[in-house]
């Protein structure tokens, strides 16, 4: 792509792209990591609750949940630019 002109829109799209599925792809790893190494194969008497939950559902789940809400809320307000599409076609009267 060196020596040709990208579209900044493309640009700014395929940049927010690469940072969602980062985020997404790291958030799916913890969790489904962490509830499989640490949610199975665990006795009863073994269990130990954060704020009313079992604690790998807590650290597992609850944690990385709000997490991404703030990385969403980051991402939103923050990370993504608002580009320029040009004008704006009305329907039926700009051809």
């Amino acid at each position: 792509m060196s020596g040709r002109n990208v579209d900044p829109v493309f640009k700014n799209a395929s940049r927010e792209a690469r940072v969602a599925l980062f985020l997404f792809g790291a958030a799916m790893a913890w969790i489904v990591g962490y509830g499989a190494l640490r949610g199975y194969g665990r006795k009863a008497e073994d269990l130990v609750f954060v704020c009313g939950f079992p604690d790998w559902i807590f650290w597992g789940v609850v944690v990385p949940w709000v997490a991404c809400l703030g990385a969403s809320i980051w991402f939103g307000l923050r990370f993504m630019k608002d580009d320029d599409l040009g004008p704006e076609k009305r329907e039926g009267l700009d051809d």
